[in-house]
């Protein structure tokens, strides 16, 4: 007896210590197709420096000691031609490659509508979650999506839950996903929570396509010294309605939580990884040697500078195949620019928006034009511009829709999308505003040269399928009359445009700032 006593003691001592020690949680979100690594043109100190790219971080994990778990945040491959052109099976080639564990849709993942997801889903080598979305006909939920998955790794039992933004029904084209239902994430989680902590996971993940604020929107921020009193609507909010997440890994702002972010109300770790794959989120959930139970979780950003991480040969292989196929499609010259179209560093008006609003508003012959700022993705750089550069500008298949509404209703759409930044750009008129405290203006005057519009006088629009559809802050347009679709593609007046002539981007000040 005392020898089986003492075997069993070995044997408990044996699993206790094989199930100690740290688990390594690697995470990506907001890929946008941006599978190669790239020039870090935002690096004022080295910006000609290569950094991102699946190879990179292949490379990386290869040289990783610690047992290791690779997830994603959603919106993989809208954004550049390789993404499109593939409707991003080539993200689920990478994904296979690199060995994911599992992820969660993205808004943009809807984007060439649910068939392409429901296609990845089913050559994805890893689950595809979502607990929070639903079947708008009854209680069902898509088959393709999984709420939420347990991974077995160095011994310890990990729970990964899925949630999609609910604000996915308008940031995506309403259209594509109008018989989905996209629930609270923060009522979802605890809900399935619940049924999670019956089967006594050792640490519970939430991936999740949603950030802590927008207002650290495309900023790499150290928020690890804050403290939040209320919660943003956001991942912060989720993690203290659904107490028991020890890791919540987000997206969708394209933040860059630099330290990852410990919350004190709810005791989750939060991060998120940025944009374009230019970093990863590497976490840790470390386990007492004793007890074999999670003790302690951490989180930090990892830029992938190619020079450090190196590139995986068999991965860039991958990807060269799917450059060949985009250059033979897009390497074509469509035209030149005679200086750089980029984007407003002040939140105000952009070159390039303000270029392609009066494109727009030219092809429809309209009185005015608008686009949402977001619909654009990629700067145009001064030189020969090729079809792909207009993909990655504009990744979006719009077209131009046109419109009669009154002066009221424009005023309207303006408000609706001016805080303290200018989420819509536009041509034809100017806006004035002075930000209020609730991220609404205080002031707002749109003027024809010095006059005022006139409140009770009808115009004609032109916008794109997006915001015309009833899209993130395109409500206004729903009372519009006389709305027609010219199914002419947005990226087809871009094009037209460069064939016509070099581009001069015009010049900025149509949105300004008042007190």
């Amino acid at each position: 007896m005392k020898k089986l006593s003492a075997l069993l003691s070995l044997f408990t001592l044996l699993a206790a210590n094989a199930a100690a020690g740290v688990v390594a949680v690697y995470h990506t979100s907001d890929v946008h197709g941006w599978y190669s690594a790239r020039p870090a043109a935002w690096d004022k100190d080295s910006p000609k420096r290569l950094i991102g790219g699946f190879a990179a971080l292949s490379a990386l994990l290869m040289r990783e000691t610690t047992p290791y778990l690779l997830l994603d945040s959603g919106d993989t491959w809208q954004g550049t031609p390789e993404g499109i052109l593939t409707k991003g099976m080539a993200s689920v080639t990478l994904m296979n490659q690199l060995g994911y564990g599992a992820m969660v849709p993205g808004n943009h993942d809807f984007d060439a509508g649910e068939a392409p997801l429901k296609a990845m889903a089913a050559g994805a080598k890893f689950p595809v979650l979502g607990a929070n979305v639903y079947i708008s006909t009854g209680p069902a939920q898509p088959q393709y999506l999984k709420p939420y998955i347990f991974i077995n790794k160095a011994g310890h039992k990990l729970a990964v839950l899925g949630l999609m933004n609910q604000h996915t029904s308008t940031l995506t084209l309403p259209a594509h996903v109008k018989h989905l239902t996209f629930r609270d994430e923060g009522k979802e989680a605890a809900a399935w929570l619940e049924k999670i902590e019956e089967q006594k996971p050792d640490a519970v993940i939430a991936i999740a396509h949603l950030g802590i604020s927008e207002e650290y929107s495309l900023k790499n921020v150290d928020l690890s010294t804050m403290t939040f009193e209320f919660a943003p609507a956001g991942t912060l909010r989720v993690a203290r309605a659904a107490p028991g997440i020890n890791l919540l890994l987000g997206g969708h702002h394209h933040t860059g939580l630099l330290h990852g972010y410990a919350d004190p109300v709810s005791a989750s770790v939060l991060g998120e990884s940025g944009y374009g794959l230019s970093y990863v989120t590497r976490a840790e959930l470390t386990f007492d040697d004793a007890t074999g139970q999670l003790s302690g979780v951490s989180a930090e950003l990892v830029p992938l500078w190619v020079d450090k991480t190196g590139e995986d040969p068999a991965v860039l292989k991958t990807i060269a195949g799917f450059n060949a196929q985009v250059d033979k499609a897009m390497g074509r010259v469509v035209g030149r620019a005679k200086a750089d179209l980029g984007f407003s560093k002040e939140g105000l008006d952009a070159p390039l928006a303000s270029w392609l609003c009066d494109v727009t508003r030219a092809a429809a012959k309209t009185d005015f034009a608008v686009h949402n700022t977001r619909a654009l993705r990629a700067e145009i750089k001064k030189g020969p511009v090729r079809l792909r550069d207009l993909f990655q500008a504009m990744p979006f298949d719009n077209t131009v829709f046109t419109m009669r509404l009154t002066g009221a209703q424009l005023w309207q759409l303006v408000a609706d999308n001016i805080g303290k930044n200018a989420s819509i750009q536009v041509s034809g008129f100017d806006v004035e505003f002075a930000p209020g405290p609730l991220g609404h203006p205080e002031k707002l005057r749109l003027l024809k040269g010095r006059k005022e519009l006139d409140m009770k006088k009808e115009y004609t629009l032109a916008t794109n399928s997006y915001l015309a559809g009833g899209g993130d802050g395109g409500a206004a347009l729903a009372g519009a009359r006389d709305t027609q679709d010219t199914m002419v593609l947005v990226r087809d007046l871009m094009e037209r445009a460069f064939k016509a002539g070099p581009v001069t981007p015009p010049a900025t000040g149509r949105i300004r700032r008042i007190k």
